[in-house]
C-alpha cells in the first residue's frame, strides 16, 4: 500500500507541474505571464493582465489538476490516495520542480481537490471566495477565507475523522504560505484590489484585436 500511496504522490505532483496560466498567456498573446504584472502564473495575474475568457481558461485548466490529482489517486489507493493526490497535485502547483519550485499560490488546485473529495465543502469554499471578493475586491483576502473556511468546516463537520483534518490543514498551511507576501501587504494596507472596469476593457480591447 506504501507503494501506491507513493504511485499517487508522483503522479499527482507531475500533474500539478503543468502550469495552465503559461500555455493560456502564450496562446493567447504570446506573453510569458511570469514575466508581467506579479510574475505568478495563476487566474488572477491572467486576469488582470488579458481579462475574462483567458484567465476563466486558466481557472478551469488549474481546478482540473486538483480534481484530476484526486480521482487518480482514489482509483490506485481510496480515500486515503485521494488525499495524497490532491495534496500532491497543489504541491506541484506551488512548487513545480520544472520551473524552479516557482509556481501559483494552489487556491484553484486547492478547490479541484477539495471537489474531488468533498464536494459540498468545495462548494461552500466558492460561496466564500465569491462574497469576499464582491465585498472587497481583494481576491488574495477572498483565498485566505476560503482556505480558512474549509479547515473550520471539516473540524466541525469530521471531528474524529483525523485524516479528514490532516487533509484540510496541509490545504490550508499551504495557502497560507503561498499568500505570505499578500498578507504582509493586506495588513500595511496597499494590497491592490480587482479593477473591474480595467479587466473589462481589456477584454473589450483583446475581442476588437480579433
Amino acid at each position: 500500500m506504501v507503494l501506491r500511496y507513493a504511485l499517487c504522490a508522483v503522479i499527482a505532483y507531475l500533474l500539478g507541474n503543468f502550469t495552465t496560466g503559461v500555455y493560456v498567456t502564450k496562446w493567447f498573446s504570446n506573453l510569458d505571464i511570469r514575466k508581467v504584472g506579479s510574475g505568478n502564473p495563476g487566474t488572477t495575474n491572467v486576469l488582470r493582465t488579458l481579462g475574462w475568457l483567458p484567465s476563466a481558461l486558466t481557472l478551469l485548466g488549474d481546478v482540473l489538476k486538483g480534481l484530476l490529482g484526486g480521482w487518480i489517486g482514489y482509483w490506485i489507493a481510496g480515500e486515503m490516495g485521494a488525499r495524497i493526490g490532491g495534496a500532491f497535485a497543489v504541491a506541484g502547483h506551488n512548487w513545480p520542480v520544472f520551473a524552479k519550485f516557482k509556481g501559483g499560490k494552489g487556491i484553484a488546485a486547492s478547490l479541484g481537490a477539495i471537489l474531488a473529495i468533498e464536494p459540498w465543502f468545495g462548494l461552500g469554499c466558492v460561496v466564500v471566495e465569491a462574497v469576499v471578493v464582491i465585498l472587497t475586491r481583494y481576491v488574495s483576502l477572498a483565498s485566505i477565507c476560503a482556505a480558512i473556511f474549509y479547515f473550520a468546516i471539516t473540524c466541525i463537520c469530521r471531528w474524529g475523522k483525523w485524516w479528514s483534518i490532516a487533509f484540510a490543514g496541509i490545504l490550508t498551511a499551504m495557502a497560507l504560505i503561498s499568500h505570505r507576501s499578500n498578507i504582509q501587504r493586506l495588513l500595511a494596507g496597499n494590497e491592490n484590489r480587482l479593477d473591474f472596469h480595467k479587466i473589462n476593457q481589456l477584454s473589450k480591447n483583446r475581442k476588437k484585436k480579433k
